[in-house]
């Protein structure tokens, strides 16, 4: 395989990383019409729009590192899209509710989420996501087993 080319074969992680590359490209341009970025639309769409979110729920929610996640929520403060409030569960959380203007851009956040996955199903069909679903699931349980780390010697 010495003429070997991602375009001749394309791997796993190559298919991946340029397909989110583009959904990413895509998200970034709709954002951009309501002055917000793809990680605060992401993060106002994991935010229960009736009842708020634990503040501690929300990284793993998101699969967000604590650092970024208190960044992203910084930012959204600033913009009055969501407020802080103490949380009557645990004196020491905090429930992060959507403002007015929050559970607005949500709202439109969430239409064009769910325009990007009709689209998908339309064109490609409800069978081949589920597949894609089933197969991308299965991939990041390999990597959470820990089945990739291990390179054989013929490799190295």
């Amino acid at each position: 395989m010495n003429d070997f080319t991602f375009k001749k074969y394309p791997t796993v992680d190559y298919m991946l990383r340029t397909t989110w590359n583009a959904v990413v490209k895509h998200y970034t341009a709709q954002a951009v019409k309501h002055d917000i970025t793809m990680s605060l639309g992401f993060a106002l769409l994991a935010i229960d729009p009736k009842v708020g979110t634990p503040s501690t729920a929300l990284g793993p929610k998101m699969g967000m590192e604590p650092t970024s996640l208190s960044r992203t929520l910084k930012n959204l403060e600033e913009r009055d899209l969501i407020r802080r409030k103490p949380n009557p569960k645990d004196a020491r959380g905090v429930i992060i509710e959507l403002t007015a203007d929050g559970k607005h851009l949500r709202d439109n956040t969430r239409e064009v989420v769910m325009h990007f996955n009709k689209v998908m199903e339309d064109e490609i069909g409800r069978e081949k996501l589920n597949v894609f679903i089933e197969v991308a699931q299965q991939i990041r349980d390999l990597i959470a087993e820990n089945k990739v780390n291990n390179i054989s010697k013929s490799v190295q």
